[in-house]
C-alpha cells in the first residue's frame, strides 16, 4: 500500500499489513465457527469489562486517533472495540457470512480493526490519503453517500474511496458469498507496535482459510 507523505508525516508509527487470501468458498453460516465465536466470546468476558474497556491502552490509541480525524469515538467506535462492547453488554456479533464473522472474529481476538475488500471488486493497488473536501463515501449499511472531510483517512484504488480508514468499508467492494479472494488490511495506528499488526493480518488470514474456504 502506498501511503502519502502528508499521512506518514502527520502519523507517524502508523502501519498497515495486507494481502489477498482465496480461493474461497463462502458460505453463509458455519457450525464449526460457531464453536470458534463461542471461545472468543468466553475470552472477551474474561479479559475486559464494559467499564473499564475505554481505558484499555490497545482501544485507548485507536480513540486518540479518531478524535485527530473528526471522528467522536464517544459516538462512531473502534471497529473492534465496538465489537467487543456487544459481547461485553450481552449481545450477539453480527452474523453475516463465514468470510465476514471469521475475520471479525480476528479483530475481536487481536482487538485490532480489520478492513476486507472483494479483491475482485478492487481497482488496482490500495493508496492511503487524506480525503478531499466534499468526496464522496457510500459505507456499508449506509443508505446515501456522506461527504468527507480534508483531515480523514481514506483508502482508496484507481477508481474510488474503498474506506474510511479504520473503521467503515465501502459497500462497491463489500464481502458476498459470490467472493472468492479477498483483500485483508488490518489496520494499525500510532502507539500500536506493528507486530501486533502483522499478527492480527495472520489470525485472520488463518481464519478465512480454515472457515470460509468450504472444506468444512
Amino acid at each position: 500500500m502506498e501511503m502519502h507523505k502528508e499521512i506518514l508525516a502527520t502519523f507517524p508509527g502508523l502501519s498497515v499489513a495486507e494481502g489477498d487470501v482465496g480461493p474461497l468458498s463462502i458460505q453463509e453460516k458455519s457450525p464449526a465457527l460457531n464453536g470458534l465465536r463461542d471461545e472468543v466470546v468466553r475470552q472477551v468476558r474474561e479479559q475486559y469489562t464494559l467499564e473499564r474497556i475505554k481505558d484499555e491502552p490497545l482501544f485507548r490509541a485507536y480513540r486518540d486517533f479518531f478524535w485527530r480525524v473528526g471522528v467522536d469515538p464517544t459516538k462512531t467506535r473502534p471497529a473492534s472495540e465496538a465489537l467487543v462492547r456487544r459481547i461485553l453488554a450481552g449481545k450477539m456479533l453480527p452474523a453475516i457470512n463465514t468470510a465476514v464473522d471469521a475475520y471479525n472474529l480476528a479483530s475481536v481476538r487481536t482487538g485490532i480493526p480489520i478492513a476486507a475488500f472483494d479483491a475482485d471488486t478492487l481497482g488496482g493497488d490500495l493508496s492511503m490519503r487524506f480525503a478531499e473536501e466534499g468526496e464522496a463515501f457510500l459505507g456499508i449499511g449506509m443508505a446515501a453517500p456522506v461527504m468527507l472531510h480534508k483531515n480523514q483517512v481514506i483508502l482508496t484504488d484507481e477508481d474510488a474511496v474503498v474506506a474510511v480508514y479504520p473503521y467503515r468499508d465501502s459497500d462497491a467492494t463489500k464481502i458476498t458469498l459470490a467472493t472468492t479472494t479477498v483483500h485483508i488490511v488490518a489496520c494499525g495506528v500510532p502507539g500500536i507496535e506493528r507486530e501486533k499488526v502483522y499478527s492480527a493480518y495472520e489470525l485472520a488470514v488463518a481464519y478465512l482459510r480454515e472457515y470460509a474456504s468450504g472444506i468444512r
